[in-house]
């Protein structure tokens, strides 16, 4: 296998084994998923079980775990680039795998050793596809409004509650399940504790997948939970700790992982525009000679190299053990930013045919708008990253310690040129 060509930003941050994983992943994307993109996009009310079945087959969902458990154990600079290359053919393969890394996050930090030897192998191998339910219909991104509550009978955890914009709902094997467990008044911080339900679990029933506006495909819905019970022995982490496992997981891979996913998409969203002005005839020539046009393509051809700079130099530090929460803020808000006015050109500058969905852009547009609001909007964002420049008293939602710092070298491998296995 030759060595792809890649930007040479982001030399500094790539090693060998990295480069192989983005040609694989290329190599993957152009061969199994781009004939599938138009079967998904005409039929947006389907989810799509076949893509999984392929990412498991390369061991992808494994990217981070541990080798003893038949992971890759690559780190988060090969997690981000499955992501960002996948979503470069198709937002919904890179929401797919992404939105099941994030509960692997929750496992691999806050898992015993007897749920890490039970659950990982199946999670490496693809076998057992997790997912994460944290969000509620009425309370959105408000962890501490939280209604979904587990009582103890004595036996077992008793789970009642509706979580919805669940990242591979319907295809799921395993959920990672945020309640509250404390009575009213209680600190959020001490409120919550994270569960570990199977999707087969009595009482726990999907709601009727419907298409969204963008990732047509890809499974982010609605898991109702009607007493549900759960044994002691699936409480993953501490009682009481269900705040920390789901900002952990949303700040150290669900960030960066839709960070990944804005990307993919902003790289394509400028690639497709100057192929499209480039043939599009104007006048004597094409709208690509014009200076206007190509004011247009210079402005998006810097934002995505800010945003490409940006999303790689905040998981190298992550790899690196490093202190980097507000680099992943702002990977996370600003790679958002960059490509929502990328996309916003793009369309314009396809005019009527943007809206065409011959044209490939337009799909591109609305899978771009999935990723503002999972694992904070980017008011949320900006206001982490504003509390870090003013002083601030510690409440029941604040850490002293960065996230980064807390977890660095629990699941996290050294950063090696060794070659990695694609």
């Amino acid at each position: 296998m030759s060595m792809p060509t890649t930007p040479t930003t982001l030399d500094r941050f790539l090693t060998p084994a990295h480069r192989a994983l983005w040609q694989a992943a290329d190599d993957f994307a152009t061969q199994e998923i781009q004939p599938r993109v138009a079967r998904m996009e005409g039929n947006p009310h389907r989810v799509d079980r076949k893509i999984a079945r392929l990412l498991a087959d390369r061991r992808w969902f494994g990217i981070t775990v541990p080798e003893a458990f038949g992971g890759m154990e690559a780190g988060h600079v090969a997690k981000t680039i499955l992501i960002h290359r996948l979503a470069r053919v198709s937002g919904t393969v890179a929401a797919t795998l992404q939105a099941s890394l994030i509960p692997v996050a929750a496992l691999l930090y806050y898992g015993t050793d007897e749920q890490h030897a039970t659950l990982l192998p199946g999670v490496a191998d693809g076998s057992a596809l997790m997912s994460i339910a944290v969000t509620e219909p009425d309370q959105g991104g408000h962890i501490g409004g939280m209604e979904t509550a587990a009582e103890w009978d004595g036996r077992a955890w008793v789970l009642t509650g509706v979580k919805t914009h669940v990242g591979n709902s319907h295809i799921a094997d395993l959920h990672v399940v945020v309640a509250r467990t404390a009575p009213a008044g209680t600190r959020t911080s001490r409120a919550l504790t994270a569960f570990l339900v199977q999707g087969d679990q009595r009482g726990l029933n999907l709601v009727r997948h419907a298409g969204k506006l963008g990732l047509h495909g890809f499974s982010y819905g609605q898991i109702t939970f009607d007493r549900v019970r759960v044994s002691s022995k699936n409480v993953l982490g501490d009682v009481g700790q269900g705040f920390e496992v789901a900002q952990s997981s949303s700040i150290l891979y669900g960030r960066p992982n839709l960070t990944a996913v804005s990307l993919g998409l902003h790289e394509t969203a400028v690639s497709l525009t100057a192929q499209y002005v480039s043939k599009r005839p104007r006048y004597t020539g094409n709208l690509a000679d014009l200076s206007v046009i190509q004011d247009r393509l210079g402005r998006m051809s810097a934002r995505l190299i800010m945003a490409r700079v940006l999303a790689y130099h905040a998981v190298d530090m992550l790899d690196r053990g490093l202190s980097c929460d507000d680099e992943l803020l702002a990977a996370k808000a600003l790679g958002h930013d960059l490509a929502s006015e990328t996309g916003n050109d793009a369309m314009q500058l396809h005019a009527a045919n943007g809206l065409d969905d011959a044209f490939p852009i337009q799909r591109v547009w609305r899978d771009m708008q999935t990723t503002y609001a999972p694992a904070g909007t980017g008011e949320v964002q900006r206001r982490r990253l504003a509390e870090s420049l003013l002083p601030q008293e510690e409440d029941d939602t604040s850490t002293r310690t960065p996230w980064s710092v807390l977890h660095a070298g629990r699941a996290r491998p050294p950063v090696t040129d060794q070659p990695v296995s694609v």
